[in-house]
């Protein structure tokens, strides 16, 4: 990236007023997904969010913070970071901020970080790892909630299958609340997730309306789990529903037939974690 602007202390910092700044402008591209894809980035807000995946080891190409934010301890030291890592860092108003966010009152720090994605094929499950896996998962407010809960169960991982919102969207993003940077993701296709599970030595479970099994007697046991979870829509396609050792269900006690994707795998995760791997959760 270039462009014009006031430098500033220490070494590599830019001031930038102006939404037309050619660096500002291929920062804004990234909140579509046709850019990111080109660039391989992604945009995190939020000085926690970027502390916490610079101590992760994420590649930051880009710091925008606020110019009130200047003196900020934190802040100055994650700029140093930034430069020293390679990365530009840029001093910006806050119309730029919220340029960049599509927010009105934005956060006072933004990082750009390249995309990091785990092969499925160097995945091996091992006894005690849970990974979840989504099909064609479209909201990724569902999709960044799910990774977030993913976080907090300790789950090994998630693996996107088939045509899914992206992760890196600025709204999957968010909702993960940071912990983009603390899940290990894979992206691919029905096929091959279908050959890359034939050698999966653990129990495959999958929620299906027609789950013969209540999820809470599942038999999870010790042995590396895979949880499957189909689209919000449409649930799991028969290809993938024969794919599953065990169909469970999950019980409707109200007037409505599913819970919200995120809530489901949250629930299933925990189940999981209950009941194969008590000390987990203690």
């Amino acid at each position: 990236m270039s462009g014009g602007g006031e430098t500033r202390a220490p070494g590599r910092v830019k001031e930038v007023t102006s939404l037309a700044n050619p660096l500002v402008k291929d920062i804004r591209a990234l909140a579509l997904k046709k850019f990111r894809d080109q660039q391989r980035a992604f945009m995190a807000e939020g000085l926690k969010l970027v502390i916490d995946a610079l101590d992760a080891g994420w590649t930051i190409r880009a710091l925008v913070f606020a110019k009130n934010a200047r003196d900020n301890p934190a802040v100055q030291k994650a700029a140093a970071r930034t430069v020293a890592a390679g990365g530009l860092v840029l001093e910006a108003s806050e119309k730029v901020l919220s340029g960049i966010t599509r927010r009105d009152n934005p956060q006072m720090v933004v990082g750009v970080f390249e995309q990091r994605l785990v092969p499925l094929v160097s995945i091996r499950p091992k006894a005690g790892d849970v990974w979840v896996a989504l099909d064609r998962v479209r909201d990724p407010g569902n999709l960044g909630t799910v990774i977030r809960t993913a976080d907090a169960v300790g789950a090994a991982g998630v693996i996107l299958v088939g045509e899914t919102t992206d992760p890196f969207s600025i709204e999957a993003v968010r909702a993960t609340m940071g912990s983009i940077f603390a899940v290990p993701l894979a992206k691919t296709a029905v096929d091959a997730f279908l050959a890359w599970r034939r050698d999966f030595s653990g129990l495959v479970i999958g929620t299906h309306l027609k789950g013969a099994v209540d999820y809470r007697k599942g038999g999870y046991g010790e042995g590396p789990v895979l949880l499957l979870m189909g689209n919000e829509q449409q649930g799991l396609p028969d290809s993938l529903a024969a794919a599953c050792d065990r169909l469970v269900r999950i019980p409707q006690a109200g007037r409505a037939d599913s819970l919200n994707l995120a809530v489901a795998t949250g629930v299933m995760l925990y189940e999981i974690r209950r009941a194969a791997l008590p000390e987990a959760g203690s």
